[in-house]
């Protein structure tokens, strides 16, 4: 001290209450400054300096801990360095606290700052400071003149720091309102991207009636653009995760978010979130979470760990419900540090997400139902093989991969009593109940009317026809009759007949493909008579007879006979491969099931 009184110990002194006004802070974020030189406020120190005749002059912003310097002119090491202090330095947090100019000629004689560590470490003495304001009137720091000796500041002097901090003050609100605009802006993007998420969504979901690719398609969705990791958990009958997929934006972190997906359905306590999310239905926001949330909600130790490799410093989870209310599931959404924390918005979409996801999932089930009762109607109208020496057979019927509805595609085979075989195979035009129906009728015709007559094929196609005209059926269909005769001296004599249908095949010893062709005729249920005309081959010991329905070569990017010629060829060479592996490649190299598809195989042994 200047009177030669001994220095007197340092203390500390609690800063002024008005810093952590969390407004003021907030506004003092949005000037985006921090403790490094700016261009803008370097000049107007300079300009504090030159212009009252000071050693120093700063730009001081004041946080809730800190103040740093934007604008330094003069600034001593090593803070010119570093560019901020401690409060335990400042005096421009008094400016913030009394919002008013403090100007001090001797720093030393006012007790307010006397103790504060800036006058003897960096030698401050004469100070003036002008408060900076934001737009609300919000003090954010001072524009300060600071001299080493006592000092009078006259009245020009203090006139020109005002209007220099009037100056400063507006540079700062430019940059909070830039700030703000830079806000809006990625605001009015990211409502964009939420807005065309959220159609893709509908999309996604709307493009597969199967749950588990729908929940792998959504979890895809939302990642990376919502989240840095998801877990989609569906319930189970006990209330907890019976199924859980999980994406990560990382591909590196597949097999840990996989693995973390793995242990939910046991590795979650009472605590948990999704628990509390699957048994009450409301959402829940961990707007700032760590690994102490996780911990709080596993039981099993590998969890927590796993985490801390994927990373976790926000989550929501929304629940995913069926149209009537219930819970079918929810959705987990975990940011990373250094990812914008999840705030309500993100909660409302998430929200949104999970209504679609349920209705989606919803009409799977219901799908998914419906299909398996259509299959089991559908198989159940299909008949059961007969045993007969010296032939094998083996048929298939695969229904079009995108509809639950049973269709009208239906073989058939059975035995006379004189031990020939009757092959039929047909597709009555529709894909609904009313197709199937009809399918059943014109089955149980062929059977009627075939069953212990010995007439020709050709024949018992022509009486098919008339009876079905003279019943006045509602029947248009395609089909083949086919009559496999006793073997004599190891040949089998078969017989067709074809209305409308796809060809026959037969896979020769050897290997070769031979397509049973002949003079187109009408499909059956026309108005006019159509004449019928019986066809025959040979059917040696190793030869194989295929009769099959149009979804086997039946494409909307290709003509019937590009398909027939596809198909040819992958039935070459295959006559030494077992019937049943033989029918299940055939079925196997459908891409796209557009159709119904049945297979009927006649192998002579």
């Amino acid at each position: 001290m200047t009177d030669g009184s001994p220095a007197s110990p340092r203390r500390e002194i609690p800063p002024p209450s008005g810093l952590t006004d969390a407004a003021r802070l907030r506004a003092l974020a949005d000037t985006g400054l921090d403790a490094a030189p700016d261009e803008a406020f370097d000049r107007f120190a300079r300009l504090v300096s030159d212009l009252l005749d000071v050693p120093v002059a700063l730009v001081s912003l004041v946080s809730a801990d800190r103040q740093f310097f934007p604008g330094a002119a003069g600034l001593p090491e090593p803070w010119s360095e570093q560019r901020q202090t401690p409060l335990s330095y400042s005096f421009c947090q008094h400016v913030v606290d009394i919002e008013v100019p403090m100007v001090l000629p001797d720093a030393r004689l006012y007790p307010r700052v006397r103790d504060n560590l800036a006058v003897e470490d960096l030698g401050v003495v004469a100070y003036a400071g002008m408060p900076l304001t934001d737009l609300s009137g919000r003090v954010l720091g001072a524009l300060c003149a600071i001299d080493n000796k006592p000092r009078a500041w006259t009245a020009g002097q203090l006139r020109t720091l005002a209007d220099l901090a009037a100056a400063c003050s507006s540079e700062l609100r430019l940059r909070i309102a830039l700030d703000e605009a830079q806000e809006a802006r990625r605001r009015v993007v990211q409502a964009h991207e939420r807005l065309e998420l959220l159609a893709g969504v509908s999309e996604t979901l709307a493009g597969t009636l199967d749950v588990g690719t729908s929940l792998r398609r959504l979890a895809a969705t939302m990642v990376p653009l919502l989240a840095d990791w998801c877990l989609l958990t569906l319930v189970g009958p006990s209330g907890l995760p019976r199924e859980v997929v999980a994406v990560h934006r990382d591909p590196e972190r597949t097999a840990d978010v996989d693995d973390f997906a793995a242990l939910l359905g046991t590795g979650l306590s009472q605590e948990s979130a999704i628990r509390a999310v699957l048994r009450t239905g409301q959402p829940r926001l961990g707007a700032a979470a760590s690994l102490s949330d996780v911990a709080r909600g596993t039981t099993d130790p590998r969890m927590l760990v796993i985490a801390e490799r994927l990373g976790i410093a926000s989550y929501l989870s929304v629940p995913v419900r069926a149209a009537g209310g219930t819970v079918l599931g929810a959705i987990t959404l975990v940011n990373a540090a250094g990812r914008q924390q999840f705030d309500h918005r993100d909660l409302l979409t998430a929200v949104d997400i999970g209504r679609r996801a349920g209705q989606a999932i919803g009409n799977s089930s219901m799908y998914g139902e419906q299909r398996h009762v259509a299959e089991v109607l559908q198989h159940s109208m299909l008949p059961r093989l007969p045993v007969v020496p010296e032939l094998e057979l083996t048929a298939r019927y695969q229904p079009a991969a995108d509809r639950v509805e049973v269709g009208g595609d239906w073989y058939d085979a059975f035995v006379q009593p004189d031990g020939d075989l009757i092959a039929a195979i047909g597709d009555v035009a529709g894909h609904d109940i009313e197709a199937a129906a009809t399918m059943g009728q014109l089955r149980n015709l062929v059977r009627g009317n075939a069953f212990g007559r010995p007439d020709a094929v050709g024949a018992l196609m022509a009486h098919l026809d008339g009876a079905i005209r003279g019943l006045q059926l509602p029947i248009a269909a395609t089909a083949t009759l086919v009559r496999v005769c006793r073997q004599c001296a190891g040949v089998r004599e078969v017989t067709w007949c074809n209305a409308g249908h796809p060809p026959a095949l037969v896979v020769r010893v050897g290997g070769a493909v031979e397509v049973l062709e002949a003079t187109p005729e009408p499909l059956l249920g026309l108005a006019r008579p159509s004449p019928r005309t019986s066809h025959s081959t040979s059917l040696a010991t190793g030869d194989t007879l295929l009769l099959y329905t149009d979804g086997l070569i039946e494409r909307r990017d290709r003509s019937i006979d590009d398909g027939l010629a596809e198909l040819v060829g992958r039935l070459t060479g295959t006559d030494t491969m077992p019937l049943d592996d033989l029918c299940d490649l055939l079925l196997a190299s459908i891409q796209h099931r557009e159709d119904d598809t049945a297979l009927l195989a006649v192998r002579a042994r």
